[in-house]
């Protein structure tokens, strides 16, 4: 039968080892934001701890002195685990770069786009989009026809909010390289293209760019890339508010991550001192064993 103090060892090498598997999970996420310091529109994740078992061990009623104030009993814990990931949706800063595609996000939003091929949508910060084509059908005659449109640079095209379908940026027959457009989007995400060839042209406006504010990010799933999307069981509507007050669109700017570094870095040496700790704990835990052993022998 174990010993009181073999018990409190065994306990001790349980506690920092599991403890140690949470504190590596830190690393990797910090270690993580630490890497996407530069990406456009990249949100920093946060990790959330909680403890894997508490206890309390028996204790014999000699322990029970006059004047003691708490009741018998040895509480132990058993180290703590990784529990989720928060979506951290801070505003990062805004960097002027005065190209037409790039748009920044001020407030709680994100881009709604879609994957080709597929009506799965995904949702990014990372408004560094580009004219792709597509293939345009027309429903009321199913021919394909090709277009122009805004995607990211992975190929996921910007939805429009009525017809929730890419935003088709109107191409001048005598102009179809787009040389002489000009390619307007305003706070509202409306987008309005201008021929500047054409000095009384008002400019046509072919589309409004989805967008979606965000009330609980705590419940957005990762996806490959800088995109967010929705776990199997969760509704938009418990995620997403479709009233985008509060939202606007800056064209012509780049959002950069919300990752402060020196914050990061002080964490980061701090997680490391706690994993070294109890990595001496488990040394100095197998030592005490090893030396009871011997007295036993």
């Amino acid at each position: 039968m174990e010993s009181l103090e073999e018990i409190t060892m065994n306990n001790s090498i349980i506690n920092a080892s599991v403890t140690m598997q949470g504190l590596q999970q830190k690393l990797d996420v910090l270690a993580n934001n630490m890497a996407n310091v530069n990406t456009v529109g990249y949100k920093k994740k946060e990790a959330s701890f909680e403890n894997v078992l508490t206890n309390t061990m028996n204790q014999p009623q000699g322990f029970m002195k006059t004047g003691r104030m708490t009741s018998l009993g040895l509480p132990q814990g058993w180290g703590a685990k990784l529990v989720g990931l928060q979506n951290i949706m801070t505003q990062g800063s805004l960097k002027p770069t005065d190209e037409p595609y790039d748009l920044a996000i001020e407030g709680d939003g994100l881009f709604e786009v879609t994957i080709p091929g597929s009506n799965i949508p995904a949702w990014t910060r990372d408004g560094a989009f580009k004219l792709s084509a597509y293939n345009k059908v027309d429903p009321a005659t199913g021919n394909v026809t090709k277009a122009m449109g805004l995607a990211t640079k992975d190929g996921y095209f910007v939805k429009d909010t009525a017809s929730n379908q890419p935003i088709e940026i109107a191409i001048d027959p005598a102009d179809p390289t787009l040389q002489n457009s000009r390619v307007r989007v305003d706070e509202q995400g409306r987008v309005v293209v201008y021929n500047e060839a054409n000095p009384a042209s008002t400019g046509r406006q072919v589309g409004q760019i989805k967008l979606v504010k965000v009330i609980n990010p705590q419940l957005l799933g990762e996806a490959d890339g800088n995109y967010f999307r929705l776990p199997a069981n969760v509704a938009q509507n418990n995620v997403f508010d479709v009233n985008t007050n509060g939202v606007t669109i800056k064209q012509g700017f780049l959002e950069q991550s919300n990752v402060d570094l020196q914050q990061e870095m002080s964490e980061l040496v701090m997680v490391q001192r706690a994993f070294q700790l109890n990595s001496r704990a488990i040394s100095s835990a197998d030592t005490m064993m090893g030396l009871a052993n011997n007295l036993r022998g």
